[in-house]
């Protein structure tokens, strides 16, 4: 068996998302995910990386790995580069998985628990309205909407801009902001006091921080959280200083969670080994796919700490992210958002994602378990490139 062609798509209605199918000799159909700069990432799919894959076996993961790794490393492999290999790399292990019949978490070695809880990233989506609700004064009555669902855990933004231009409603990045001012500071208790006062301690709150923040601002920040029994404090401040992340984790009692910027073990080392995070969260689509995000999370294992992987970039990046924390020893928890499993996921591929009472778990199908929707190629706005 070998790979025949790569073939790439985009859809205009989900302007940050790339899907990558990879193709075999004997019908064997490989899916893929990425997000952002698509362009750019398209074009070292079928330039770069193609012609180290055509006609060699999709079998060969950690041969394939490093062989890419070492192309794109020569000019710098972080952002476009490593995303291009995680899309390939997850395809790869898609087709590993159908060749043999075995589902993926099989394949890297069968799981260390049958379901893994999830919690929600309080996105809109469609009919789903949970970034509006709770920035609209009403992150009681989310709370409770979600614990009769199962879901226990939620994760907002209360001290990011106000909904506008700029984008908060998303968590869209922006800026380092040098000066927290007091009724930002209040604006942003206050949420969290308004979900403890629904619900109590029923209901864990993680607080994303987009990485707008400086130190002292993030300081500021956990310390006025810290009676509230917070699940933990994401990317506060940037990743790019792991010393300033250190001293943050040093001046706060409440958990550090870094961080999905991060690409590959090289990047998560320096955390890891600095003191600098409670909790490592690798993108499995952007950092190296299901084989380095694996040994992301044997590193984090090393040094006793837990691991979460990070969503709300597509459907095929959860379900492969799935199939690794069922695996992992060191797993926590996944982030989702229902917004987007309860909608635009399904109009690209074939399963719902097996939600059920705030934990998923996956069947024996082989591979991912999941498709892309053939019909998605029709769409008007469908746009593929493909590479043989």
């Amino acid at each position: 068996m070998i790979i025949s062609r790569l073939e790439t798509i985009r859809l205009g209605r989900h302007p940050h998302s790339l899907w990558l199918r990879i193709h075999t000799d004997e019908g064997l159909t490989g899916l893929g995910e990425t997000s952002y700069a698509l362009r750019a990432v398209s074009a070292l799919i079928h330039d770069q990386l193609a012609p180290l894959l055509l006609g060699r076996s999709p079998l060969d993961i950690e041969r394939h790995w490093h062989s890419m790794f070492a192309a794109v490393n020569a000019y710098g492999f972080g952002g476009a580069e490593t995303r291009a290999i995680s899309a390939v790399d997850i395809a790869l292990w898609d087709i590993a998985g159908q060749y043999s019949g075995q589902p993926i978490y099989n394949l890297l070695g069968g799981r260390s628990r049958d379901r893994i809880p999830v919690y929600n990233t309080c996105l809109s989506h469609g009919p789903n309205q949970d970034a509006r609700a709770w920035m609209e004064g009403r992150a009681g009555q989310l709370a409770e909407d979600l614990l009769r669902q199962g879901i226990k855990a939620m994760k907002i933004w209360p001290f990011d801009l106000p909904p506008g231009p700029a984008g908060a409603e998303t968590g869209a990045p922006g800026p380092v902001r040098h000066y927290l001012d007091r009724d930002t500071l209040k604006r942003g208790v206050a949420c969290v006091e308004e979900i403890r006062a629904a619900v109590g301690d029923r209901m864990q709150i993680a607080i994303e921080g987009n990485a707008r923040w400086n130190l002292p601002a993030a300081i500021a920040i956990a310390r006025a959280l810290e009676p509230y029994n917070i699940m933990w404090l994401e990317e506060m401040i940037p990743p790019d200083n792991v010393e300033s992340y250190a001293r943050l984790k040093a001046e706060s009692r409440i958990p550090l969670c870094v961080s999905e910027r991060l690409f590959t073990r090289f990047g998560f080392r320096r955390v890891v080994e600095a003191d600098a995070a409670d909790i490592i969260m690798p993108d499995i689509s952007w950092t190296g796919g299901i084989t380095e995000t694996r040994k992301i999370c044997a590193q984090a294992d090393t040094y006793y700490l837990p691991v979460t992987g990070h969503d709300a970039t597509g459907p095929v990046a959860l379900w492969a992210a799935v199939h690794l924390m069922l695996h992992v020893p060191n797993a926590m928890c996944l982030e989702t958002v229902r917004a987007y499993y309860n909608g635009w996921y399904n109009d690209i591929v074939t399963e719902r994602i097996p939600i059920n009472e705030g934990m998923l778990s996956l069947t024996e199908k082989p591979g991912l378990g999941v498709a892309l929707r053939e019909e998605v190629l029709n769409w008007p706005e469908a746009g593929t490139e493909v590479t043989k």
